[in-house]
């Protein structure tokens, strides 16, 4: 069983000038309960199809199974997906031995930016960047699947 481990933080400062790769990304949900999300996303020129299990209690790990499929196939399903597509661009940010993925978001998310780090484990230790601000990991609201429903400019 693959297990994602990943911490989630707002950003509050520039990161912009030490990312080394950005990436359109443009997703949608299949399902949203938190048990099994489904997600379908265009990432640069790629699909992938993405099923996610509930979290931890922290927040921080849950199972995840991700398969790339043709662009075409995502544009289909994009059309029978829940209402509300997330649209944002992901840079890529070094930090030591992690890379952080920092999503500036677009649309009714616009002003939202958030960093993700993959760990091996949840009480791995890691490198803050001064830009990192405050930590958001076990935060509902800050799901990709529930910005989709309740977005950011509407709290």
């Amino acid at each position: 069983m693959a297990q994602e481990i990943e911490r989630k933080f707002l950003v509050t400062g520039d990161f912009k000038a030490q990312a080394h790769k950005q990436t359109r990304i443009t997703q949608g949900y299949l399902s949203s309960v938190p048990e099994r999300t489904v997600r379908v996303r265009i990432k640069g020129d790629k699909g992938f199809i993405t099923i996610k299990g509930i979290g931890s209690a922290s927040g921080a790990s849950r199972y995840e199974w991700e398969k790339e499929i043709p662009v075409n196939e995502v544009e289909e399903l994009l059309s029978i997906c829940e209402p509300g597509v997330i649209d944002k661009t992901r840079f890529l940010v070094q930090a030591g031995p992690h890379t952080f993925e920092v999503d500036e978001f677009y649309g009714d998310n616009m002003g939202l930016t958030v960093a993700e780090i993959e760990l091996s484990d949840e009480g791995e230790t890691f490198n803050k960047p001064s830009w990192l601000g405050e930590e958001v990991t076990g935060d509902p609201r800050y799901f990709n699947s529930m910005l989709m429903k309740n977005p950011f400019t509407k709290w």
